[in-house]
């Protein structure tokens, strides 16, 4: 999940030499490094903490004049050499070196930059020169680089300025007469063009119109795909051999896809995803793995923004984990979306979800600050997917960057619970404060400089299980924060601190888990600290691990790491001693459990465990690890996988069976057995998930087998966010799901507008308490209530259980039935009226669900809730005078006028004493 906070930065470009130059023709990030491409020079600058020009490329009048303007442009992977083509055909390829000469930017602190010099190798004219022809974009791999042209054909032309081989040109053949949809390869000689580093795809009437141009094209080399797209919307997947792009000949077509409207496309190689973008303003997403199957699609239409205001979709580009992306349109805007369809950013100005009509935009006035006002041309993002460099449509002047958060999602080998909610950027933490959910609060935390100097960026965030300390490691070494205390804790010795390079963090108890990368010996460990002192001397065990862990997950004691392709492995951690500084404590690992498990499915994401959920003694206080050598009884015999692809899966670890529950996930949080705390209010709940279908909550089934799928809720209707407010965490004493939306605040001294995270509480306590009802544990879900009696929310959940099961009781659909009823006497909303009654909102709840019911149907609800005489009644002697007015018109419908007018006119007297 990202979510843009703080005032977008500029970065100025120098004016180029000529009146055209208008547009910049090419952005890319790689390796802490981000270059520029303008018609008239390169510019190439640090994407790193400091941003900073590290060298340009200007190109002469004469050379203008001769060869034409720069037109299109790629980088080479390992950022050595730029390929550029002009306006006239003449192919430059330049030279990037880094001098011996350092940057000094101001402070104690070395940037470790350094000036770079780019210089021209090569300048020579393509063969297609004299052929009237416009070219797509052009894309690359280590050895070869690949452009499309207008007459349909790619030219292959070597990184050292070939014009590849022989005379050979292939058509491609889209025609499926089969009827599957599968273009084939068909070899033909082509004999217009002077290289054999063609390939030409064939006008088919039938799928291509004899006039389509290549105008854009993607390329994936651990897909081994490219992404072929025409001037006529339509778009053609195909296969490339595991040598890339040298071998033209073996480029096979694969899959025509599209409606025949897309203008652009992005490949997530992690994900398997691909991103369309049409000329409808939509963005379809196909799912390259499953016959590239559509998903789904997101626009802004539901926001009251249509094609007309932002024109086509220009570029979409992919976050470095594949888990989001951002959108530009032609004419106006910019907007992130996650993978499930969640829109986490945008610059358009929010005007209201599902407005009836486009809102009217006055460029002078109302978006005088929006960013990106004049539409969006180019997009990247930095390699840690903490900055957005934006160009805008028609500018040549400057560069955008949106400054980006991302949130623990429990992936990996980082973990971090749901009680504190971190959301984490370059150089701070961005923390939810939850001491009051009726107005939940964002603490930025910018980390010491004196450590994120020298180990910019954040690359791993966890919280401890009670949320009291975080532990975030930057590039190297590890920092603790104490949220009570406010005080950050590092190491003393920087030489140690250096030695550390994180890979993943974890908290067990009172001790940090680093999984660390050892330079000297190129393998994998695990460091257990103290949580009150990083030295070396303090190191309670360091344990050498097989190879690089896939995914890694603790709980109380036991400690799992999951390798490549899948094998598990299980730890019991026991620590003998007071876990103090006075003291020596020791901890020792011993192997539990070891699982191989062979399988064809995509690789986990992320594991947890599931505890089982039986009444436990509490457990020993040795910095919340046991030392009791009865393993079996607490030893955790199943886990939740997360996999690459969103399918979520329960793993049986004794019997080394996998069950799949569900698909399209992007998160989830186990809850039962999580919280020690008494005042939990999920502990009636497995696990909750988040993906496109929205919350999904997991009950434990009734019967002997605790996870028996026939009887787990899926889709909780109540749990839906809004599809612009994405949830981070669970605040189980409070039974509320954390989420967190954009907000932009303007300032008149200010160019653009300051985005602003602002995190949202939702309850699931409603959910809960019909839960319980449906399984017939009244007292279970009456103690639950009266946990919650003092909360802010408690009315509005009682009112909101009382509707949602009311209504599902007069349109008797099943929909909003979350399990089975296994209850055999009263009906549910009779039980539901039974439980609001031990609560002094009883009344106000009943009248209020009426008050937003057809009244039709008032006579069904005070059958089970009480008659309105009565209701009004004990409201009267209570001296509750305006709840019993609200009584007076559901009386005047169930009774009859008379009746209501003698209430009323008691109310009227009694107002009247006072």
């Amino acid at each position: 999940m990202y979510m843009a906070y703080g005032w977008p930065q500029v970065i100025p470009m120098e004016s180029g030499l000529c009146p055209s130059s208008q547009q910049i023709v090419y952005l890319k990030v790689i390796n802490r490094l981000f270059l520029v491409v303008s018609p008239t020079h390169l510019e190439l600058w640090s994407s790193s903490q400091h941003r900073v020009r590290l060298g340009k490329y200007k190109r002469s009048s004469d050379s203008i004049q001769k060869e034409g303007e720069n037109l299109r442009a790629v980088w080479s992977p390992d950022t050595k050499l730029i390929a550029v083509i002009t306006s006239s055909f003449y192919l430059h390829i330049l030279k990037v070196q880094f001098t011996e000469r350092k940057i000094q930017i101001g402070g104690k602190q070395p940037t470790g930059l350094f000036l770079a010099s780019i210089t021209l190798l090569l300048n020579e004219q393509v063969p297609f020169a004299n052929r009237n022809l416009t070219m797509s974009n052009v894309v690359c791999d280590s050895k070869h680089i690949i452009v499309g042209l207008s007459d349909g054909s790619l030219y292959n032309i070597s990184w050292k300025g070939e014009f590849c081989g022989a005379l050979d040109a292939f058509d491609l053949d889209v025609q499926c007469p089969d009827g599957s949809g599968v273009p084939k390869l068909a070899n033909a000689l082509e004999n217009g063009l002077a290289s054999g580093g063609s390939l030409s795809f064939s006008k088919c009437s039938h799928h291509l119109s004899k006039n389509s141009a290549v105008i854009h094209l993607e390329f994936s080399l651990p897909l081994r795909l490219l992404v072929v797209l025409f001037s006529d919307g339509q778009l053609v997947l195909c296969s490339v051999s595991k040598k890339g792009l040298k071998q033209m000949e073996s480029i096979k077509a694969e899959k025509k896809l599209g409606s025949g409207d897309a203008v652009c496309a992005a490949v997530a190689s992690d994900q398997q995803l691909l991103a369309v973008g049409t000329r409808r303003g939509v963005v379809e997403l196909y799912d390259i793995a499953e016959s590239a199957s559509l998903l789904r699609s997101v626009s802004l239409y539901d926001w009251g923004y249509s094609v007309e205001d932002t024109g086509a979709v220009s570029f979409v580009a992919w976050t470095p984990d594949n888990s989001a992306f951002a959108v530009g349109w032609k004419l106006r805007g910019l907007t992130v979306w996650s993978v499930s369809g969640c829109r986490l950013m945008s610059t358009i100005r929010q005007i209201g979800l599902s407005s009836a009509s486009s809102p009217v935009v006055k460029r002078n006035q109302e978006c005088k600050y929006e960013p990106m006002m004049n539409g969006t041309s180019l997009m990247n993002w930095d390699e840690y997917g903490y900055r957005l460099y934006a160009v805008e449509e028609g500018s040549s002047e400057r560069i955008i960057a949106f400054s980006f958060g991302k949130c623990c999602l429990n992936r990996g080998v980082s973990g971090t619970t749901y009680v504190r909610q971190v959301i984490y950027g370059e150089d701070r933490l961005l923390v939810v404060q939850t001491e009051d959910t009726d107005e939940l609060k964002l603490l930025h935390l910018s980390l010491p400089v004196s450590y994120i100097s020298q180990n910019w960026p954040v690359q791993h965030v966890a919280a401890s299980k009670d949320g009291m300390y975080l532990a975030a490691a930057g590039l190297h070494g590890l920092i603790l924060y104490d949220i009570r205390l406010k005080k950050w804790r590092v190491f003393g010795d920087v030489t140690q601190e250096q030695k550390i390079q994180c890979r993943g963090l974890l908290w067990l108890g009172k001790i940090v888990v680093v999984c660390n990368y050892d330079d000297s010996s190129d393998g994998y460990e695990l460091l257990f600290y103290p949580r009150y002192h990083l030295d070396q001397s303090s190191l309670l065990c360091r344990k050498p691990l097989l190879t690089k862990p896939m995914v890694m997950d603790v709980y109380q004691d036991y400690l799992l790491v999951t390798y490549r392709p899948f094998d598990v492995h299980i730890y019991h951690v026991k620590l003998s001693g007071e876990l103090t500084p006075s003291s020596s404590p020791d901890l020792q690992l011993s192997t539990v459990r070891e699982l191989s498990i062979m399988t064809a499915k995509s690789h986990p994401a992320s594991m947890r465990f599931i505890p089982d959920q039986l009444p436990r003694e509490g457990i020993a206080g040795n910095g919340g690890l046991s030392t009791s050598l009865d393993l079996s009884v607490r030893e955790p015999t199943r886990c939740l996988i997360l996999r690459t692809n969103g399918e979520l899966s329960l793993l049986d670890l004794d019997e080394g069976r996998e069950r799949e529950l569900t698909d399209s996930v992007e998160l989830f949080w186990v809850t039962c057995g999580q919280s020690e705390e008494k005042a939990s209010l999920i502990e009636e709940v497995s696990w909750l998930d988040y993906g496109h279908r929205g919350m999904q909550v997991w009950y434990p089934s009734p019967g002997a087998d605790v996870f028996k799928q026939e009887d787990f809720l899926q889709l909780d209707p109540e749990l839906d966010f809004d599809r612009e407010v994405y949830p981070l965490g669970l605040l189980p004493n409070a039974g509320v799901v954390v989420g967190v939306s954009q907000r932009m605040s303007f300032s008149a001294c200010t160019e653009f507008p300051c985005f602003e995270p602002s995190p949202q509480a939702q309850t699931i306590l409603h959910c809960l308490l019909r839960h319980l009802l449906q399984r017939d544990k009244k007292e279970e879900a009456l103690r639950l209530a009266q946990l919650s009696a003092e909360k802010p929310h408690f009315s509005h959940c009682l009112e909101w259980l009382l509707f949602t099961v009311f209504e599902a009781d007069i349109s008797g659909s099943k929909n909003h039935s979350v399990i089975p009823n296994h209850s055999t006497s009263s009906s549910l909303l009779d039980k539901t009226c039974d439980l609001i009654r031990n609560f002094p909102e009883y009344f106000d709840v009943v009248v209020s669900v009426a008050r937003k019911t057809d009244g039709r149907h008032w006579a069904d609800l005070f059958a089970a809730a009480g008659r309105s005489t009565e209701l009004f009644e004990e409201c009267f002697q209570r001296r509750w005078y305006r709840t019993a007015a609200c009584y007076i018109l559901v009386i005047a419908k169930l009774e009859g006028p008379a009746v209501s007018q003698y209430c009323a006119l008691r109310l009227l007297q009694a107002f009247q004493i006072l």
